[in-house]
C-alpha cells in the first residue's frame, strides 16, 4: 500500500487524491469520494488536514456533513479551539445545531466564554435553549454527560399510540432501542425495549407491558459511578433523573466509553506521577510543567533517603560491601510495592473492593510480599555466599529483602485504601511516590540490621 493510503479495518482512502481534489476545487469529485467514507475515516482525514485544506472543506461541505464526522473525531482541546476560531461564526453555530446536544455541550465547554455566547446567540433557538440547560451542570457529573434527545412515552398510552409517538420522536433521538415511560407528572415510571413494543398487542396499554424496575442515575452522580452502573448492567442507555425522579435525559453507551477511556488515562497518568497524560503535541515547557510538581516532591523525599545513608556512614565505612546491595533491596521493595498499588487502585476504581474486602486485600498483599520476599531472599543468599563467602552478610541482606518486600506490598495496598477513605483519589498515590517511600523504609531496615550485627560482619 502506498504511503498516502490509510487503512481502517476494510476501509481504505487515498489521502493524496482527496488533497488534490480539494486544492483543485473539484467539488463533485471530492464530495463523492469523501462522503463515501465512514464518518470515522472522514474525521481522521480532517484531523490530519492542514488549515488550507480544512478551509476548502468548509466551502464544499454543509454544516450537517461536518457535524457528523466532527462528533466522532478525537482532538486535543486546543485543536477544537483553533477549529472554531478559523470557521465563520454562523457556519460554526450551524455545525453545533446539527450535533446531538451532549456532544455540542462538550465542545462548547472547551471554547472561551465570549465565543460560546456568540455561538449560542446565532444557533437555532430550540437547540440553544437545550444546550444552555445542559451547560449548567457540573463537569464530570451525569448531568454533563446526558442528552435530552431521547424517546419517551406515557404509561396510559396504548401500544398503537406509542408506536406513532416513537416514530415521530425517532429522527431526533440519540437511540431508539430503549424507550422510557413517564407518568402524568413526568416522573420516570418504566422502561421497555423497541422489540417489546413492536411485538406487543396493539390494544395493550404501556403500563401493562413495561418493566417497572428501572435502574436510573441522579443528575449529580459522578461520571465514574455512572460508568460502573452501565458496565454492570450492560445498558445501551441509562436514564438520568432529579431528586423527585423526573426524567431529565439519558446517557448512552458511546459517551460512557469515552468516560472509561478518560478515567483510565487519568489513573494511568497519576500512577506514572504526572498531573495529566502528556500529548505528543505538547511543548517542552508544557510537558515540564505537568511533570514538575511530582518530581519536586520526590526530590524532597529522596533527600530523606540520602540523610538516612549519611547517618549510617560509619557502618558503610566499616563494611563497604553493604553499598553493593542497596539497589537490589530498594529496587525490589519499590517493584513489589508498585505491583500491590496497581492492584489496589484498580480494585477501588472498578468497585471490586468494599469495606469488607479491604482487610482481606491488605492481608493477601502482605502475605504475597512475604512469600515473594522469602523466595527472592533464598536465591540472593545462595548467590552472595557463592560469590563473597560471607554467610552473615548474605543473611542480613536476605532478611532485609524479605522484610522490605513484605512492608512494601502492605504499604502499596494500605496507602491507596487510606486515601480513598479520606476522599482523595487513590491514583494520587503514584508509583514513584510509593517507590520513594519504600526506599526510605527498606534503607532503614537494611542499615538498622547491618549496624546491629556489625560485630559479626567485621
Amino acid at each position: 500500500m502506498a504511503e498516502h493510503d490509510f487503512l481502517n479495518e476494510e476501509v481504505m482512502y487515498d489521502k493524496a487524491l482527496l488533497d488534490s481534489l480539494l486544492l483543485n476545487n473539484e467539488i463533485d469529485a471530492f464530495r463523492e469520494e469523501f462522503l463515501e467514507l465512514h464518518t470515522y475515516d472522514q474525521g481522521e482525514y480532517f484531523s490530519e488536514a492542514t488549515d488550507e485544506l480544512r478551509s476548502h472543506m468548509y466551502e464544499l461541505l454543509s454544516p450537517k456533513e461536518v457535524a457528523e464526522f466532527l462528533e466522532t473525531t478525537e482532538l486535543e482541546d486546543e485543536e477544537y479551539d483553533h477549529i472554531f476560531e478559523e470557521i465563520d461564526t454562523l457556519y460554526a453555530s450551524d455545525i453545533l445545531s446539527e450535533m446531538s446536544f451532549d456532544n455540542a455541550v462538550d465542545m462548547l465547554k472547551i471554547l472561551p466564554k465570549t465565543k460560546v455566547a456568540s455561538l449560542l446567540l446565532l444557533m437555532d433557538k430550540e437547540a440553544s435553549e437545550e444546550i444552555k440547560a445542559l451547560l449548567h451542570y457540573e463537569e464530570d457529573t451525569a448531568g454533563s454527560l446526558m442528552t435530552t434527545e431521547f424517546i419517551s412515552i406515557t404509561e396510559t398510552m396504548t401500544v398503537r399510540e406509542a408506536l406513532v409517538q416513537v416514530k415521530a420522536q425517532a429522527p431526533d433521538a440519540e437511540t431508539i432501542y430503549v424507550i422510557f415511560v413517564q407518568d402524568e407528572r413526568k416522573r420516570l415510571s418504566g422502561v421497555l425495549s423497541l422489540r417489546e413494543l413492536i411485538v406487543a398487542e396493539n390494544d395493550a396499554y404501556i403500563d401493562e407491558i413495561m418493566n417497572e424496575r428501572v435502574i436510573s442515575v441522579n443528575v449529580a452522580d459522578d461520571q465514574e459511578d455512572v460508568a460502573m452502573i452501565m458496565r454492570d448492567y450492560d445498558f445501551l442507555a441509562v436514564p438520568v433523573v432529579d431528586y423527585q425522579n423526573h426524567l431529565l435525559g439519558i446517557i448512552t453507551i458511546d459517551d460512557i466509553l469515552d468516560v472509561i477511556d478518560e478515567e483510565a488515562s487519568e489513573d494511568y497518568s497519576r500512577l506514572a506521577g504526572v498531573s495529566d497524560i502528556d500529548s505528543t503535541k505538547d511543548t517542552v515547557f508544557t510537558t515540564a510543567r505537568k511533570r514538575l510538581p511530582w518530581l519536586m516532591i520526590l526530590t524532597v523525599l529522596g533527600m530523606i533517603t540520602a540523610t538516612i545513608l549519611g547517618n549510617f556512614e560509619e557502618t558503610l565505612e566499616q563494611v563497604a560491601l553493604l553499598a553493593a546491595f542497596i539497589p537490589i533491596i530498594g529496587g525490589m521493595a519499590g517493584n513489589s510495592g508498585t505491583q500491590s498499588l496497581a492492584v489496589a487502585v484498580r480494585g477501588i476504581s472498578t468497585g471490586e473492593i468494599d469495606e469488607q474486602s479491604k482487610l482481606k486485600l491488605a492481608l493477601r498483599e502482605m502475605g504475597s510480599g512475604l512469600l515473594s520476599g522469602l523466595c527472592c531472599a533464598v536465591l540472593l543468599f545462595i548467590i552472595i555466599v557463592l560469590i563473597y563467602q560471607t554467610p552473615i552478610l548474605a543473611l542480613i541482606v536476605s532478611f532485609s529483602l524479605t522484610i522490605a518486600m513484605t512492608v512494601a506490598t502492605l504499604s502499596g495496598a494500605v496507602v491507596p485504601l487510606l486515601m480513598h477513605r479520606m476522599k482523595i483519589d487513590p491514583a494520587v498515590a503514584s508509583g514513584p511516590f510509593i517507590s520513594t517511600i519504600n526506599d526510605i523504609i527498606s534503607m532503614l531496615i537494611y542499615f538498622g540490621l547491618a549496624t546491629s550485627f556489625m560485630n559479626y560482619l567485621i
